[in-house]
């Protein structure tokens, strides 16, 4: 099992979760986060941290697709192991359906 993050966390960005994780296995993109699933522990800690609820665990159904999504940008996008503050548009944001049109393949800074 692993954790992997969905659509939620796009245009929010809330960064609670890197600081709990006890791998540093969160990677950063220009506007959402993703966990790389061979180096996640299955641990869970990050879970209850993210307020998008974002955070799933790879054994809910149809989740396949999310693992390979987060295994890809985490191999493209710098680690990032220190909080920062989420994105502006995050309230805004926070909930909404449809947020992959707004998805960008762009790395973050990572830190």
């Amino acid at each position: 099992m692993t954790y992997i993050v969905n659509d939620s966390c796009i245009a929010c960005k809330y960064t609670d979760c890197v600081e709990v994780c006890p791998v540093d296995c969160f990677y950063e993109g220009e506007n959402m986060l993703v966990i790389h699933p061979d180096e996640c522990i299955d641990c869970g800690v990050c879970e209850p941290e993210c307020p998008a609820d974002a955070i799933r665990p790879d054994t809910e159904p149809d989740m396949e697709k999310w693992v390979e999504f987060n295994r890809k940008y985490s191999e493209m996008w710098p680690v990032i192991i220190t909080k920062k503050d989420p994105l502006p548009t995050a309230e805004e944001m926070d909930g909404k359906e449809g947020k992959m049109e707004l998805f960008s393949e762009n790395p973050g800074e990572g830190g």
